[in-house]
């Protein structure tokens, strides 16, 4: 019982340092401290590990005594998750920042009174996954401790961090398979760079998903449906649309008009990618997508490239966004050399990991050669 009661003193005060920087600095101070109260938890089960039940007994014991002095958010379920936050993340104070705020959490055994407030850090170019990041909030790391692959995790911690998501956006981007999706066109060494690096653009295949996940419209799958309303859709859900689309993409106009001599077409939706600096055409179809749709929008790229591109632009690339696709009449109407024009099924509802299985399997299907069929044997002339 002595343990317990100097393990509640240490949490206490491990807490009330917490608050003393908390306005300053909520995200990172809540992180810590919460990491912090996980390792107590982890390293006291250890000591009475040979007791059965003891560490359900020691997360009863300090969920009461906590709740009476810093409220509801320090009941069993939350202290549950901030010992699987330790679990997960047992070098989460590694870096720079780390060994300061962890210098400045330091606590002796008896301790119960804060020593000082926490202190700001910046996180430098020598931060990896794992490692606390100023960007980070515990809200985030609620999502990412779900994610049970590390590979996949410390790739959604790169683009949380660096794109500044908020949880509600990192719920939906792991909800909606961002990772898979990106890694189903990619080698073993491009599976490495997007856990080490996060997502890297450096080509135009870079930026198109296949599928695009659209289920934040709230729009049925229906044949009814016109693409008129999938684009007012689009519209009115602009900066969901644009996280779907991931980074760089700005928007720049819908139903753009081209003038043919006197023929007007019109482009569904226009975007700049700050990145690959150029223009993205995207042309809108509630159907199966037919070689005629690939040529109209060579069309409004061609034209583009002419009439539209300034100094300083890259080529022009086109989207389809379709119901579906037949990728082999895609190969073949847009050529090998063909790096301009991309095509993409969207579909209304968040894909599960055995629908993407059954995509990549039929992707593969696709690109191995075609098996030849056996030779006839033929019987000798007596």
């Amino acid at each position: 019982m002595k343990k317990t009661s100097n393990v509640i003193r240490r949490i206490e005060s491990i807490l009330e340092l917490a608050r003393t920087g908390i306005a300053r600095t909520v995200n990172t101070t809540q992180v810590v401290a919460n990491w912090l109260v996980g390792r107590e938890i982890v390293e006291e089960e250890q000591s009475g590990r040979k007791s059965a039940g003891y560490g359900q007994e020691l997360i009863s014991t300090l969920a009461e005594r906590l709740q009476k002095s810093y409220g509801g958010g320090y009941g069993e379920t939350n202290l549950k998750l901030f010992r699987q936050f330790y679990l997960i993340y047992p070098r989460l104070l590694d870096g720079r920042i780390g060994h300061t705020l962890r210098d400045e959490f330091s606590l002796p055994e008896n301790a119960s009174e804060p020593s000082a407030p926490i202190r700001h850090t910046r996180c430098d170019e020598s931060w990896t996954p794992g490692q606390l990041h100023p960007n980070l909030a515990w809200s985030l790391y609620r999502h990412l401790i779900k994610v049970k692959s590390s590979d996949i995790r410390a790739f959604y911690e790169i683009e949380a961090a660096q794109n500044r998501w908020k949880a509600r956006e990192l719920e939906r981007q792991i909800a909606s398979l961002l990772y898979e999706r990106l890694a189903k066109s990619r080698d073993k060494k491009g599976l490495l760079a997007l856990a080490t690096k996060g997502q890297e653009i450096q080509q135009p295949a870079d930026v198109f998903k296949d599928p695009v996940v659209i289920e934040f419209l709230g729009l049925p799958e229906s044949h009814r449906l016109v693409e008129t309303k999938l684009e007012e859709a689009l519209i009115s859900n602009l900066q969901q649309f644009l996280l779907e689309m991931g980074k760089g993409f700005a928007f720049v106009a819908r139903q753009e008009r081209l003038t043919l001599e006197g023929d007007h077409f019109y482009v569904d939706l226009v975007f700049y990618h700050t990145v690959l600096k150029c223009h993205v055409l995207i042309d809108l179809k509630v159907r199966k997508l037919t070689h005629q749709d690939l040529g109209q929008l060579q069309l409004y790229v061609n034209y583009y490239d002419r009439e539209r591109r300034t100094p300083g632009d890259n080529p022009t690339l086109g989207l389809i966004l379709c119901t579906d696709k037949n990728d082999t009449a895609v190969k073949y109407t847009l050529g090998t050399d063909q790096q301009n024009i991309f095509a993409s099924r969207y579909q209304f509802h968040l894909p599960t990991e055995a629908d993407l299985a059954a995509e990549i399997r039929r992707e593969l299907a696709l690109l191995a050669p075609p098996v030849p069929p056996p030779k006839k044997r033929t019987r000798a002339k007596p």
